[in-house]
């Protein structure tokens, strides 16, 4: 088994908003961290506006710390309470 990545939801659209601008700020911090050549080939993620989600890998040391810095700074911006997230697993062989 392995950590694929988070999938994050927002109940609202004016949640959703206040994530994207944290998902931002959180790809600079990141970039401070790796640098911005090692965060393009190895940060992966998806953005649902339909459904108001996102889906950040976690399967490289870039993409771990791109969760975290998210999570961190979503929780200050909107609350604890403010949106779900949930863990992604891949069975491997």
């Amino acid at each position: 088994m392995s950590l694929a990545g988070y999938h994050y939801r927002f109940p609202s659209a004016a949640v959703s908003a206040a994530a994207e601008s944290s998902l931002l700020l959180a790809l600079w911090s990141v970039e401070s961290l790796h640098g911005a050549e090692q965060v393009r080939l190895d940060a992966a993620l998806a953005i649902d506006a339909d459904r108001r989600g996102f889906l950040i890998a976690a399967d490289t040391p870039v993409g771990r710390d791109l969760n975290l810095m998210f999570a961190g700074y979503i929780r200050r911006s909107v609350g604890s309470d403010a949106y779900c997230v949930e863990r992604l697993i891949v069975e491997t062989p």
